[in-house]
């Protein structure tokens, strides 16, 4: 398939609120996907998606993947045999995607869309199985619309995998820290950070769901003790230490909704 990049307009404005990683993609992929917090992000992801979909490794899957940043996902998708469609705004993040999936050899199974989310359009892209939107949502200047934009794109049957950043884990990363100053004022992120401006508790996220009809088949955290550790010790120091003990802790409550990021897996309840 030829690679497709799309520049589509909102038909009334582009959404100038929502933040563009143009400026920080290299930072993001050293800071994130170059370190051992990526790592961790994506094996939780990537154990839920397989838990709750077992056709994910059968490659017969059309996804859909919202911000996609720097490809992993949609790479390691493609490489499964799947369909993928992959957006971001950022043109820095989609040509870091973009050198990924030709490095791999899927080129051909990515569809490349650099535009706002809210410029995709059902009647061009279809439905889709799996729709992705991982810690978009945080950056958003309107995140109440997000769902319900990436709801015209799901199956009847598909899900939704949405990440967000967690409330809860600001608190408790400030309060461990001693920045009782921080949690007595309102949150303002530093514009130059990878830190998003809008952090939210895990029932918010619940009810814009449930308001169209989803409920949480699944929920994770992500990085539920990593962020917080200030010294190394012991099994800090192993790599594939902390991944496990992470991915075992991130689905035990109450250490998962201490996450830094929450994933939920989204889908349309039948109650029939």
């Amino acid at each position: 398939m030829v690679q497709k990049i799309m520049f589509r307009m909102n038909e009334q404005k582009i959404i100038m609120k929502d933040r563009n990683f143009d400026d920080l993609a290299e930072k993001f992929e050293r800071k994130v996907y170059g370190s051992l917090k990526g790592d961790i992000r994506q094996a939780v992801i990537w154990r839920d998606l397989c838990r709750t979909m077992p056709s994910i490794m059968n490659g017969c899957l059309r996804v859909l993947d919202v911000g996609g940043g720097l490809g992993q996902m949609s790479v390691r998708l493609a490489k499964l045999g799947h369909q993928v469609t992959y957006n971001d705004i950022s043109s820095n993040m989609l040509s870091k995607a973009k050198a990924l999936a030709m490095k791999e050899g899927v080129d051909s199974r990515i569809s490349f869309y650099q535009c706002p989310y809210q410029s995709l359009v059902k009647k061009d892209l279809g439905d889709f199985d799996l729709v992705l939107c991982h810690a978009i949502v945080e950056w958003l200047g309107k995140p109440d619309e997000l769902i319900n934009h990436l709801m015209q794109f799901k199956s009847a049957e598909g899900f939704i995998s949405l990440t967000f950043y967690n409330h809860n884990a600001l608190v408790y990363r400030n309060l461990i820290r001693g920045n009782f100053n921080l949690l007595a004022t309102e949150f303002k992120a530093d514009p130059g950070s990878l830190t998003p401006h809008s952090p939210f508790m895990p029932e918010q996220i619940e009810q814009w769901s449930a308001q169209h009809g989803l409920f949480v088949l699944l929920s994770s955290g992500i990085r539920v003790f990593h962020d917080y550790i200030t010294t190394a010790r012991g099994g800090h120091n192993d790599r594939d230490a902390v991944i496990t003990t992470e991915l075992k802790y991130s689905e035990q409550a109450p250490f998962k909704w201490l996450g830094r990021y929450i994933h939920f897996m989204l889908q349309v309840r039948n109650d029939s």
